[in-house]
C-alpha cells in the first residue's frame, strides 16, 4: 500500500504551494507497523466523506490518497471538521513520515 496526503489551504497556504505532497510506503514499514497503518484507514475512509459542521473560514484541509491493489481511494476532511478517525490516522501519518 501505498500512501500520500498533503494540506491545502489555511492561513498558510502560500508557504505549502509547491511543495510535493508526503508519501509512505507499507513496504518500508515493520509488518506491525503496517498492520496499523491498515487498520487506521479502515476505519477513516467511511467517515472521510461525510461532511461535518464547519466554522472556521481558513481552515486548512488534508488529502489523504491510498493506493492498494490496483485501487486509489482519496480521503478530504477539514481540520475545523475532522473525524476523530481522519485525525488518528493523519497524526500516526505524520510521526512515521518523520521516523524514516
Amino acid at each position: 500500500m501505498r500512501v500520500t496526503w498533503e494540506a491545502q489551504g489555511g492561513q498558510a497556504a502560500a508557504i505549502r504551494l509547491g511543495l510535493p505532497p508526503k508519501v509512505l510506503d507499507t513496504d518500508a514499514l515493520p509488518e506491525s507497523a503496517a498492520g496499523e497503518l491498515d487498520r487506521l484507514v479502515a476505519v477513516a475512509a467511511p467517515e472521510a466523506g461525510q461532511d461535518l459542521p464547519s466554522r472556521a473560514r481558513d481552515a486548512m484541509s488534508y488529502t489523504i490518497t491510498v493506493e492498494d491493489g490496483g485501487r486509489s481511494t482519496a480521503l478530504t476532511q477539514s481540520e475545523a471538521a475532522m473525524s476523530p478517525a481522519f485525525a488518528a490516522l493523519l497524526g500516526w501519518l505524520e510521526r512515521h513520515v518523520t521516523e524514516q
